[in-house]
């Protein structure tokens, strides 16, 4: 007989497929790192959710740990977002970015950004919003990602992802040792697209993701 965390853990296959993020089944269990056949045994209450299982899916799509093992709380861990009244986080379009990164806040005054109290994200400058699937399944289009500037002489920590003024444009992706002192290496979390290399001298600006709001 399936125990709670497994009643709650086909919840979650169906929201995420409701909601478009996964493919079907398969899809799920190759996400979070489980057979097919497991998935249908677990399905059909003949075996029992694992701890790496729940932490994979924790991780890959942002649920609630709490909400999954314990039943406490909401199915996603996406922190509240309102407009602010005054002050507050901008949302800004990707065409701006460029110019809050290099420390130009001028150029924003271009741009009609609305503002929003994320207490969750202290220390976040700017919000933006994620376009493509470049990213998935750490990051949909649609999510916001809210950002902190750095210095541009900062020592990255590796497997952080990060918001990249380039010569390419503004690029979000994981940040990995490149082959040498004078690169950096591009990760997508999505295995379709091949990790590239960047020159250092061709990096303008960088900004660290310190969270997600997940678009419902």
């Amino acid at each position: 007989m399936a125990n709670d965390v497994t009643n709650r853990f086909i919840e979650v296959y169906d929201y995420l497929a409701k909601e478009g993020k996964v493919a079907g089944k398969k899809d799920f269990a190759e996400k979070i790192g489980i057979s097919a056949s497991m998935m249908t045994e677990i399905c059909k209450g003949r075996s029992n959710v694992g701890i790496a299982t729940i932490q994979n899916i924790v991780t890959a799509f942002n649920v609630s740990a709490d909400w999954l093992i314990m039943g406490h709380g909401d199915i996603t861990n996406s922190p509240s977002i309102t407009p602010a009244s005054q002050g507050g986080i901008p949302l800004l379009p990707v065409e701006a970015v460029a110019g809050v990164l290099s420390g130009n806040d001028m150029q924003v005054m271009d741009y009609d950004c609305e503002y929003f109290d994320v207490p969750t994200f202290k220390g976040a400058e700017f919000l933006i919003r994620v376009s493509g699937d470049s990213m998935q399944p750490k990051y949909y289009s649609g999510d916001i990602v809210a950002c902190k500037r750095l210095p541009i002489d900062t020592f990255f920590q590796w497997n952080r992802v990060y918001v990249i003024g380039s010569e390419q444009g503004v690029i979000l992706k994981r940040v990995r040792q490149g082959s040498d002192a004078e690169h950096i290496t591009l990760v997508s979390e999505n295995t379709d697209y091949a990790p590239f290399e960047l020159p250092l001298n061709k990096v303008h600006s960088i900004a660290l993701v310190v969270g997600v709001v997940r678009a419902e």
